[in-house]
């Protein structure tokens, strides 16, 4: 799959959340997205989430995810790249 299309959304934070920096949005071969995912800053630095869904335990589960690390690699190598773009783009 290659990825054809990534759109950020930056300073939508949700309220209570200061750690969320962004949403994205994903496409694949001009014919699938993905809608929701969330640029988060961790203890770690900057990562990428998968849209996710509250379980009636209240833990987090995603909705839709990919199965090899390599592709969730790759989406968080090209959705952290778009973001610093857009980031940068702004401060200018």
């Amino acid at each position: 799959m290659k990825v054809t299309d990534i759109r950020i959304r930056i300073g939508k934070q949700a309220e209570g959340n200061e750690r969320l920096r962004a949403y994205a949005d994903i496409t694949f071969d001009e014919s699938f997205v993905i809608h929701g995912l969330k640029i988060i800053d961790g203890q770690n630095g900057l990562f990428v989430a998968m849209p996710s869904r509250r379980m009636p335990n209240g833990e987090f589960k995603d909705i839709v995810h990919p199965i090899k690390p390599e592709l969730r690699a790759e989406i968080t190598k090209v959705i952290l790249e778009k973001f610093e773009q857009e980031n940068n783009a702004q401060v200018e």
